[in-house]
């Protein structure tokens, strides 16, 4: 006949999950820390394709193909106060115009930004 003895009994009791569960937060907090967290664009823009494009980092001024501006939560005109109350120490101003805007409207965005103020700027582009 067979006894358990007290150390057969803890065995079979079962391992510990708390060393899996240490585990599961650690990456857990890793895939937090390593994340982008970006606000999604307020609208589709398909960004123009150059040589040499760099990635802009910073706040965008965005512009659809129709024409349309947002930046931040502000949309359409309200762009143009919601940028009189960014920082000049903030960098350039990032525009992300949709290939199709017709290149006028773009220069005559650009045009009004620098009469106010706004400048530099630069505008995103993709690699060819």
């Amino acid at each position: 006949m067979f006894t358990f003895g007290e150390d057969d009994r803890q065995r079979i009791r079962g391992e510990s999950i708390v060393p899996m569960i240490n585990v599961v937060f650690l990456l857990l907090i890793f895939f937090l820390m390593s994340a982008r967290l970006v606000p999604p664009a307020p609208f589709e823009a398909e960004p123009p394709r150059a040589d040499g494009a760099e990635p802009a980092a910073g706040e965008m001024l965005h512009l659809s193909a129709a024409g349309d501006l947002a930046f931040g939560a502000a949309r359409g005109e309200a762009v143009f106060a919601a940028l009189v109350a960014r920082p000049e120490a903030a960098g350039p101003l990032v525009i992300r115009a949709d290939a199709g805007v017709e290149a006028a409207a773009l220069a005559r965005l650009a045009a009004r930004l620098t009469a106010e103020g706004r400048g530099p700027l630069r505008l995103v582009t993709v690699p060819r």
